[in-house]
């Protein structure tokens, strides 16, 4: 059964861009509900701690730079079928690939710098959730 929350963050370039009330718009139409959110920015090792599922992998080194690089904002979302509803939303990680109107398309500048990171299963999107919010700050 599909889960009612998913996580995301607005990344540094999609901030420095200054499309953050553009993204929370897109996220808003589709029907998302905001539960928690934050503006902050990732330390280096905070960075290396959320991305450790990536530690082994080439580019993990420049992840850690970009996402520690500007501030961000987190958010938990609610809607029913979540996840799924929200990658579709967000779009492939590569912008060129990515589908018309979605908000890697609208914002992104590359694949490395992808404007938002929206969680790929209900179990990361609570484990990401927890990650960068106490319970007490989740509606």
């Amino acid at each position: 059964m599909s889960g009612k929350r998913t996580f995301t963050m607005i990344k540094p370039d999609a901030v420095e861009s200054g499309n953050i009330g553009n993204i929370l718009q897109m996220i808003s139409n589709a029907g998302f509900s905001i539960k928690a959110m934050k503006f902050t920015q990732l330390s280096e090792e905070r960075a290396k701690a959320f991305y450790a599922v990536h530690a082994e992998r080439p580019f993990y080194g420049e992840l850690v730079d970009y996402m520690s690089s500007g501030p961000i904002v987190a958010a938990i979302l609610e809607k029913d079928n979540a996840v799924e509803d929200f990658r579709t939303l967000i779009g492939s990680t590569d912008p060129a690939e990515a589908a018309e109107g979605t908000i890697r398309k609208k914002y992104a500048e590359s694949k490395g710098r992808n404007a938002v990171h929206g969680s790929d299963s209900d179990e990361n999107a609570q484990i990401e959730g927890e990650f960068h919010f106490d319970a007490n700050e989740v509606i």
